[in-house]
């Protein structure tokens, strides 16, 4: 997820204009030295976030999500971090912000699931505590995951819909856990089935996002993102907002 440069300029405060210049100086430098690394993060977002869906959905009788920690701890964690900082290098503040959030979100959600950690023994196994917990952990993500779509309205409708469908499939994986604990195995399975589809729809969106990213690099035609970053421009010049 890439942020222009303007952005980072722009948030520079006021009266140091001599900061945003060595910034600019900086990135014209070192900008067409650096590849990009959102076809890196959005891939391995998309291929871990399709993986746990489909068991979330209980695809062909797949429900245990153990196996693809290889795809939550090493894939998708150390991806997005390693993409993170290379974004914070070419002065995406957005870009850099989510890729590490989801890089940490992916590797603690994959970490609660080690067996060796004990996480689950130390609530005495799969009790309504430990179900009441994994609804917090999740539904405090998806309150962190808004504020996030409410900045990607400044980029393009793609992004806005991978946020729309983050946020509707942590609410409801966050309400599935509240209904198991509350011992409704039948309604926690319709919750976790739907959140699996919400998963599944921002993991396709993923892979759109790193197909438009490496067309962009090596082939000639454009995959459209639905860019909203002028209608935003044009509003906050109508209001008068710096």
């Amino acid at each position: 997820m890439m942020a222009p440069m303007s952005h980072l300029i722009s948030s520079v405060t006021n009266g140091d204009e001599e900061s945003a210049e060595k910034v600019q100086v900086v990135y014209q430098t070192l900008g067409p030295r650096l590849a990009n690394p959102s076809p890196l993060a959005m891939g391995g977002f998309a291929t871990s976030l399709l993986t746990v869906s489909l068991s979330m959905m209980g695809f062909r009788g797949v429900s245990n999500q153990t196996v693809f920690l290889g795809d939550l701890c090493f894939v998708a964690c150390i991806a997005l971090l390693i993409s993170a900082q290379w974004e914070m290098v070419r002065g995406n503040t957005f870009s850099y912000t989510v890729l590490s959030a989801f890089g940490l979100f992916y590797g603690g959600y994959g970490a609660i699931m080690i067996p060796s950690l004990g996480v689950v023994d130390v609530f005495g196994g799969y009790t309504p505590e430990f179900y009441n917990a994994m609804g917090f952990f999740i539904l405090i993500w998806a309150v962190l995951n808004f504020f996030f779509l409410v900045a990607s309205v400044a980029f393009n409708i793609v992004y806005i819909c991978i946020f729309i469908t983050i946020e509707v499939c942590f609410t409801l994986e966050a309400s599935s856990y509240f209904a198991l604990a509350d011992g409704n195995t039948r309604l926690n399975i319709a919750l976790m089935k739907a959140a699996g589809v919400f998963g599944f729809l921002a993991g396709l969106l993923g892979f759109y996002t790193t197909a438009h990213y490496l067309c962009q690099d090596v082939l000639p035609f454009h995959i459209p993102m639905g860019d909203t970053s002028r209608l935003v421009k044009r509003w906050k010049k109508a209001k008068n907002i710096e």
